[in-house]
């Protein structure tokens, strides 16, 4: 895999894709699955945004077909909005790319669900989506789910007696659980769609340190983080780049089930798609397990087929 770039993606001809995300990595995500000839949903919650990433994709790729489809992973009612809406328009799905995130908000916030809102949209939001569209991904064609994690995952803990934060709240170390939920989810999903024959391929992969809105977004343009991604740029590779490790995980047949990708130089937060150190936490199958029990019961989300 060494130097994988995006022109080294399978065609995707015949396979669609649902990826969460309007920008930043989304954005780019979506157009290289769009140029291997995918068909591709691009799940939003704004309308606009979604319409400027559609434009954007065919000024780039004319004959791209890709649409957008209006979801809100921070409200468990949108989820089941889209995922009925999704099981009623087609039989099918090939590939899930669980990436849209929010980031170190200053102040706690709740969903309309009354999560924290890092941890309610980053992982409970896909969580729920991944059960919706389960039966969908069921019937494709050799179908993956890609959850997208952080190298804030290595500093992650699954606090289930702080699991929303109401006890105390420190953005950045809840951004950290909701990545490590993410990624133990993925682990998790594997070997329960193994062990009941499911047929999905689940991995999990990381972007390294990209120059996305995320941080603006979340914490703000004018806080520390916020000042450094702008006049410090430099430090952070382009968003084309950090999309590589998801893109593989999503399309290369070296990616392996239960698998986790990042960039392969200084300390994996830069450079080209390799196999990602496992933080020791994430490797815990009992806290998994546990993880989902409690996020299946929050969410009502229900992975068990007919």
């Amino acid at each position: 895999m060494s130097g994988w770039r995006a022109s080294d993606i399978p065609s995707q001809q015949r396979r669609s894709a649902v990826v969460t995300g309007t920008g930043g990595l989304g954005y780019e995500d979506a157009l290289a699955l769009a140029r291997a000839g995918g068909e591709v949903i691009i799940a939003g919650r704004n309308p606009a945004k979604g319409a400027n990433a559609i434009a954007r994709i065919r000024s780039r790729q004319p004959n791209a077909n890709v649409r957008f489809a209006l979801l809100d992973l921070a409200d468990i009612r949108s989820v089941r909005s889209f995922g009925s809406r999704l099981r009623a328009e087609r039989d099918s799905l090939d590939l899930l790319i669980n990436n849209a995130a929010v980031m170190t908000p200053p102040t706690r916030q709740v969903t309309p669900d009354g999560f924290e809102l890092q941890f309610g949209t980053n992982y409970l939001g896909h969580f729920s989506l991944t059960a919706e569209l389960l039966p969908l991904l069921r019937k494709g064609s050799a179908p993956r789910v890609v959850n997208v994690s952080s190298v804030a995952a290595r500093a992650g803990a699954i606090d289930f007696e702080n699991l929303q934060a109401e006890r105390s709240y420190k953005p950045m170390p809840i951004y950290s659980q909701s990545k490590l939920a993410n990624l133990m989810f993925a682990f998790e999903l594997q070997r329960r769609s193994s062990a009941a024959g499911w047929g999905i391929t689940s991995v999990a992969a990381h972007p390294g340190v990209s120059r996305t809105e995320l941080i603006p977004n979340g914490a703000g343009r004018i806080s520390l983080a916020g000042l450094v991604r702008t006049f410090l740029w430099f430090l952070f590779q382009p968003p084309a780049q950090g999309a590589l490790p998801t893109l593989f995980a999503a399309t290369s047949p070296d990616a392996v089930p239960g698998g986790y990708y990042g960039p392969d130089k200084l300390g994996e937060t830069r450079g080209s798609p390799a196999v990602a150190r496992v933080p020791p936490q994430a490797d815990d199958d009992a806290v998994a397990s546990r993880l989902w029990d409690v996020s299946a019961r929050l969410t009502g989300a229900n992975f068990a087929l007919p």
